[in-house]
């Protein structure tokens, strides 16, 4: 870093879990007449923001996260949709970018772009931020991907992406998408899990390696102190194990995005119930599924 340029201290602070009592946007009666903005912006800290896409853009309304570090900031996911007409991410990440460094003067700062997995809802987004001055876009595909993390040599190792100072543990957690990736946060305590855990519809592909990932996760939060359990849609309603139909576009009774540890430990007592003959199984708040 230059000369002058403040640093900030992620590792010393005692961490203070912050509630997350936010309403998010949900969606309208008519998508014609939505008055939500394209993309909520809620900044958590004031180094942590949490985005939500317009239900009206895409049904499946994705969370992305933005983190950042002395260095550099790292987008995770890039949403649904690929036309920064009706979803200008890159323009929404700029601005953030650039309110933070008026906050925070520093030169040569940098973007990265990771996914949680492979599928199209949360890597849409990607080409608005080709030919981003410094920036990085690292593809979601399972080559690309697992060579950047280090798991192609490793899948069981927990690797570290450094944001500068800022440094996020990294997990392969196959089950859902063979390329999915878990994010641990120790600033926040986030716990970032894309598909594989969230309030809504846990579609397995692979009961097995889903089953080792759920263990591998209690297993990992056991040691660290873990605030929120983040994943990056919310599908179920208010009513305990009802989910909205999917293609969904209004949901007026959504619970909150964030789940527990112990979510972790009440999803793998329902992988037991279901044993091996993959099922449908609803809990209060997910819904286990067959996927594939």
């Amino acid at each position: 870093m230059a000369a002058g340029t403040s640093f900030i201290d992620f590792g010393s602070p005692v961490l203070r879990p912050r509630e997350l009592d936010v309403r998010w946007i949900h969606g309208s009666p008519s998508a014609k007449h939505n008055t939500d903005p394209d993309i909520q912006v809620h900044e958590y800290d004031d180094h942590t923001v949490i985005l939500r896409q317009n239900m009206a853009i895409n049904y499946e309304a994705p969370f992305l996260f933005l983190l950042f570090g002395n260095t550099r900031a790292v987008l995770i996911d890039t949403g649904a949709t690929a036309s920064a007409e009706f979803f200008p991410l890159r323009r929404v990440v700029d601005g953030l970018v650039d309110d933070w460094l008026a906050r925070h003067p520093r030169e040569d700062y940098q973007l990265l772009v990771l996914h949680t997995h492979a599928h199209g809802d949360h890597i849409a987004g990607d080409g608005q931020f080709a030919g981003r001055p410094g920036t990085t876009v690292v593809g979601a595909d399972l080559t690309t991907a697992w060579k950047y993390f280090g798991f192609d040599a490793d899948p069981t190792a927990v690797t570290r992406v450094d944001l500068g100072g800022r440094t996020l543990d990294c997990l392969a957690t196959p089950g859902h998408h063979e390329t999915a990736v878990t994010f641990y946060d120790p600033w926040t305590g986030f716990l970032l899990t894309g598909d594989t855990v969230y309030p809504g519809r846990l579609y397995v592909h692979d009961w097995a390696a889903f089953t080792r990932t759920v263990d591998r996760l209690i297993e990992f939060c056991a040691h660290r102190t873990v605030t929120h359990v983040l994943g990056c849609h919310i599908e179920m309603t208010t009513e305990p194990g009802v989910d909205y139909p999917v293609r969904t576009t209004y949901q007026p009774d959504e619970p909150p995005l964030q789940l527990t540890t112990g979510h972790l430990r009440e999803i793998r007592a329902a992988l037991d119930e279901i044993g091996d003959r993959p099922r449908r199984l609803a809990r209060p708040r997910f819904v286990v599924c067959p996927y594939g």
